[in-house]
């Protein structure tokens, strides 16, 4: 592949107004480090054309195997994506180049007249297309002594929180970083926080990813790295993996780093798997302190995402989530 500097790398991404504005933001992080044009390249995946909902037409890869396909074809050069929609194996022909810095993680209810989700009324419809987030409302609900209903919604951030201002729904629950991304986190009437609603594993994190044989330019997009990012994506999604399950199963999970020191941060991993009307929740957490070298970092954040989901298999996780991923 010519790697003439005045060619413009060609970056592929989905076409919906949430891919494209995350990677173009990446797009001039790249120009700045290569110092090289860059182009978008739109590409259509299976997900954004099916009108199932993602548990039916198994979620795991749904929104990326057309651009891993592009980037294996040699149509484009780098791709982006949401990480929590990439499958937990990394295939060998491909290079996970960089992870940036992370984006809230955090799950965003918005609501009619500006409700919260504990100001709901009984008997309110939420809309959400996550067999993760409707466990958890539910499991909230119940414990409000409330009933709720959840709808199953797909489509764009404009298609959902249409919804909500057409009264069709009371409300709908979307990841914060998209309403970020795409400066529209002001429609939010509530963050939800993580003690209540732990989010899918790398939500709110990207994804970069060239061929393996593009070592020069894998090379530079591991300048957009952010370490203490990919430690604890590192952790959820190997709880994820070792849980067998995929990014549409009913499970949350949120690493995080309350506290830093010279030598060790401490590292903080939550999961959660339940049934989606919320009756039955196995949520529990680890901590640990992680090294300063960024490798044996990784290699700990991997023991404590097996060691957490071995916790919850043993206390019956595997019966909650279904069929599992193999």
């Amino acid at each position: 592949m010519s790697t003439n500097p005045a060619r413009p790398l060609r970056l592929g991404t989905r076409r919906s107004q949430l891919a494209t504005a995350q990677s173009g933001q990446v797009a001039e992080r790249v120009r700045r480090i290569t110092g090289r044009p860059v182009e978008l390249v739109e590409i259509t995946t299976f997900g954004d054309v099916s009108r199932e909902h993602l548990a039916r037409i198994g979620g795991t890869g749904v929104f990326v195997s057309a651009l891993r396909d592009a980037l294996l074809g040699g149509e484009i050069d780098l791709a982006v994506h949401s990480l929590k929609d990439l499958p937990t194996a990394q295939p060998e022909r491909l290079a996970l180049a960089a992870v940036p810095e992370r984006e809230d993680p955090r799950d965003a209810l918005v609501a009619r007249d500006g409700l919260t989700f504990e100001r709901l009324p009984d008997g309110a419809r939420v809309g959400t297309g996550s067999p993760r987030r409707m466990a958890q409302l539910g499991a909230w609900a119940r414990a409000l002594g409330r009933d709720i209903e959840t709808v199953p919604i797909r489509g764009n951030i404009d298609t959902r929180i249409g919804y909500v201002r057409s009264g069709e729904l009371d409300a709908v629950v979307l990841a914060a970083a998209g309403l970020r991304r795409t400066g529209r986190i002001g429609e939010a009437t509530e963050l939800l926080d993580p003690d209540t609603m732990l989010p899918a594993p790398g939500q709110g994190a990207l994804a970069v990813e060239c061929a393996a044989t593009r070592t020069d330019l894998a090379d530079r997009l591991a300048e957009l790295d952010d370490s203490r990012t990919r430690i604890a994506v590192t952790a959820e999604r190997t709880l994820l993996s070792a849980l067998e399950a995929g990014c549409s199963a009913p499970v949350g999970a949120l690493a995080d780093m309350p506290g830093a020191g010279q030598d060790v941060t401490e590292l903080r991993l939550r999961g959660v798997v339940g049934t989606t009307d919320g009756t039955t929740l196995v949520q529990l957490s680890t901590t640990g302190h992680v090294p300063a070298s960024v490798d044996e970092a990784l290699s700990t954040a991997q023991a404590m995402g097996n060691e957490l989901a071995d916790e919850m298999l043993a206390k019956g996780a595997a019966g909650l989530m279904g069929e599992r991923a193999h």
